[in-house]
């Protein structure tokens, strides 16, 4: 058995929802970023333990939180003692804008797992893109990297759209049948 581990912050909800449906998909264990940048007792611990990790933040002028960079940046001891080395990882990420420059944010990700040696997983869903396609369809974003998702300004947490909390759990399940098969073969 594999264990998930989805890392966030959210500063206004809409990306813990997020995280919730990753963490469905993926049968994750939650350990939110709090608003000062810190993980709760046990958080590095629980990473450790961890055989993949999904990070999420809301992209914000262009980038992940502060409050995630400062995440980042004290997973500097596990780096120095190569502690994530070969762990699977992904990420999701949230803005107001259908854009939002939320690719800046997954390949920061992306740079932040390579650095620790890990595996990235990427999202694997086709883009919904044909005439047809609704706003409210899975990977309608257009995401490669990881999940996206978008939550207009004034939008509540409860307004968040269907079709984006699903493309988050799919890849959330993706993630982890992937650490799974990586697991077996080892």
């Amino acid at each position: 058995m594999t264990r998930t581990v989805v890392v966030f912050h959210s500063g206004y909800g809409h990306t813990q929802r997020l995280a919730q449906s990753v963490a469905e998909g993926a049968g994750a264990e939650l350990i939110a970023i709090d608003a000062e940048g810190n993980l709760p007792e046990g958080g590095w611990e629980t990473l450790a333990a961890a055989d993949a990790i999904i990070f999420g933040s809301p992209t914000y002028m262009g980038g992940a939180s502060w409050q995630f960079k400062k995440f980042a940046d004290a997973s500097s001891k596990p780096w120095f003692g190569r502690a994530w080395q070969d762990k699977v990882f992904g990420g999701f990420t949230n803005s107001a804008s259908l854009n939002g420059d939320k690719g800046s944010t997954l390949a920061y990700f992306v740079t932040l797992a390579s650095q620790h040696g890990g595996v990235w997983v990427s999202l694997g869903k086709l883009p919904s893109n044909a005439k047809a396609a609704q706003r409210n369809d899975v990977n309608n974003l257009g995401g490669s990297i990881g999940a996206l998702a978008q939550s207009p300004s004034d939008a509540s947490v409860a307004e968040m759209l269907p079709g984006d909390l699903e493309t988050g759990r799919l890849y959330g399940e993706r993630v982890a049948s992937i650490a799974a098969r990586l697991s077996k073969a080892a």
